[in-house]
């Protein structure tokens, strides 16, 4: 989907049309969620501060996030991709691999399938979307970000190489801020460059991931499209307004993050054994420390009371801004797909 919670947000409330705006990033602690493709302009995207956000752009309107409109919406468009074929894999609530080897509309063109799903959704819902088709997950991805917004891209199979040679290194899915620069370090800078690079030296300077980079950059990554997926582990967090200092403080906020997670473990009816703390400090640096208990647990007393082990179990090295809990080490036989939604403070 194209900029989805910001063009739901203007979809919604036709004042906000053309204007830009960004869900979430509200007061001095907030982080932008999603921006409208006319804040973008302005460097206004995910993830930075609601207050480097404003600064770049003066005239941003502020959107208080509603993830159960969200969640009502994406619910609506995987019910249209559910017409086609059963093989969805979700992403996130505004994204997902479908798989249309086979599908419901007996269409052998997966590019003509692409068009009709964006149709649709644009007629149905009121939104755009974009998509990119190819061989397998990893160049369908990298695709689908080609001619956004309200775009599509297919990579046939004799342009595989040659697209994924040409193809500059930041946008090869997976690799990150840090793992561009490191590669620029290296010389690599394209696809060409990346394949040039034996896979011994890519394990040496990149790990398991240079294994990856190795593979998809010959055009092959064997990963299915899974239509479900087992959750490894859940989790509730909570930025706060301002940074805590108190043991005492911290174990009010950690009782309303217990209750949080509970109401997520039960609804899906899961359960773990293991307990994760998460500690983000007033500097940025970030803190876990974990506990697995002999028997599975899903009761926020139970979680509360490890949590709070947790965090007794050393002395806070500074101010925290940060709090978090996950459940974790799942009981196997659960396989439900477990979408956690951070909470913006304003």
């Amino acid at each position: 989907m194209d900029a989805f919670y910001a063009s739901v947000e203007q979809m919604d409330n036709p004042e906000l049309r053309g204007k830009p705006i960004a869900v979430g990033g509200g007061g001095t602690r907030g982080v932008v969620a999603a921006a409208s493709y006319e804040a973008r302009k302005f460097g206004v995207r995910s993830a930075i501060s609601g207050y480097l956000a404003k600064k770049n752009c003066p005239d941003l309107i502020f959107v208080r996030p509603r993830f159960e409109r969200y969640k009502e919406i994406s619910d609506k468009i995987r019910q249209i991709f559910y017409e086609y074929t059963d093989l969805v894999e979700p992403l996130s609530l505004d994204e997902a691999y479908l798989d249309v080897t086979v599908n419901k509309k007996g269409n052998p063109s997966a590019t003509l399938i692409a068009q009709e799903i964006r149709k649709r959704i644009f007629e149905e819902i009121g939104l755009t979307a974009s998509a990119g088709i190819s061989i397998n997950k990893f160049i369908a991805k990298v695709a689908s970000d080609f001619n956004k917004p309200n775009g599509q891209k297919t990579v046939n199979p004799d342009e595989v190489l040659s697209f994924l040679e040409e193809l500059p290194i930041r946008k090869f899915y997976g690799v990150g801020k840090v793992t561009t620069e490191k590669m620029y370090q290296l010389g690599i800078f394209t696809g060409k460059d990346l394949k040039e690079k034996s896979e011994e030296f890519l394990a040496k300077h990149f790990g398991k991931s240079g294994t990856f980079y190795y593979a998809v950059v010959r055009g092959i990554h064997n990963s299915a499209v899974k239509s479900e997926r087992i959750a490894k582990s859940v989790g509730a967090e909570h930025t706060f307004n301002e940074n805590l200092t108190s043991e005492i403080f911290m174990v009010e906020r950690l009782e309303s993050i217990a209750a949080t997670l509970e109401r997520r473990v039960k609804k899906y009816d899961i359960a773990g054994k293991t307990v994760t703390l998460k500690i983000k400090y007033s500097d940025f640096s970030l803190q876990t420390r974990s506990k697995t208990m002999p028997y599975f647990i899903s009761d926020k007393s139970l979680i509360l009371d490890v949590a709070k082990e947790l965090l007794y179990q050393e002395k806070m090295k500074d101010s925290v801004r940060l709090l978090g809990i996950s459940l974790g080490n799942l009981n196997t036989e659960v396989k439900k797909t477990v979408v956690v939604q951070l909470k913006f403070d304003f």
